[in-house]
């Protein structure tokens, strides 16, 4: 998907592009873009949830200007992993933890949704920062979404790890090489704001388990 987010003055908005399933105990993988005020950094806020549970956030700052021009954002999303990225460029993994009691999204079927809403008492600063409605409209620009996926109705398994090029696309076992890791090495280091795996006043009984496993 290509993005061009809200210009200027966009304290209080939030621009999505997301995956969904539907029902109680859904499964959801977001990518958020929390508007700021002007002169201010978009942050880019990600989080994944399984079977309802979330509180899995990683945030960034961008290190370019996403309101001037479309950029690509993009979510692989398969057994093993799910990881985001911004122009071809990793910026966060999220491994399949179930072997030590880590629920993940991959036994229901999700839709793809995109939105722009109003979240001026919790995305910008916190919420300390509203928006200012005289300079509505706001209006960000979407266009060239592709996708690549395993219809539910058709009977596949995108689980499987069958190495028969009939039956599994890259996608489905889709990991990073030794430059994608280095990539995310630089992300992580240079415009990483917030993560949960390091917030040890939020978790103050200890950090979740997941986070004692490497992200590269």
């Amino acid at each position: 998907m290509q993005l061009k987010f809200v210009p200027r003055n966009s304290a209080g908005s939030v621009t999505t592009f997301y995956l969904s399933s539907q029902g109680p105990g859904h499964d959801e993988i977001d990518f958020e873009f929390l508007g700021n005020s002007s002169g201010n950094p978009y942050t880019v806020h990600t989080n994944v949830y399984a079977q309802r549970k979330g509180e899995k956030e990683q945030q960034f700052h961008l290190w370019y200007d996403p309101t001037t021009a479309f950029h690509t954002y993009s979510i692989v999303w398969n057994a093993q992993r799910i990881t985001f990225l911004v122009d071809n460029i990793p910026i966060r993994v999220f491994h399949n933890s179930e072997a030590i009691g880590i629920p993940f999204p991959k036994n229901q079927p999700m839709r793809v949704y995109a939105s722009l809403w109003n979240a001026e008492d919790w995305a910008t600063q916190g919420g300390r920062v509203k928006a200012d409605w005289s300079k509505a409209p706001f209006v960000a620009s979407y266009r060239n979404f592709k996708i690549k996926a395993c219809p539910p109705s058709s009977g596949s398994s995108c689980g499987s790890k069958s190495t028969n090029s009939l039956n599994t696309e890259a996608w489905q076992t889709q990991e990073l090489d030794g430059a994608g890791r280095n990539r995310l090495r630089w992300v992580q280091a240079k415009h990483m704001i917030y993560n949960y795996c390091s917030d040890i006043k939020r978790f103050s009984q200890g950090l979740p388990s997941e986070c004692k496993r490497s992200s590269f």
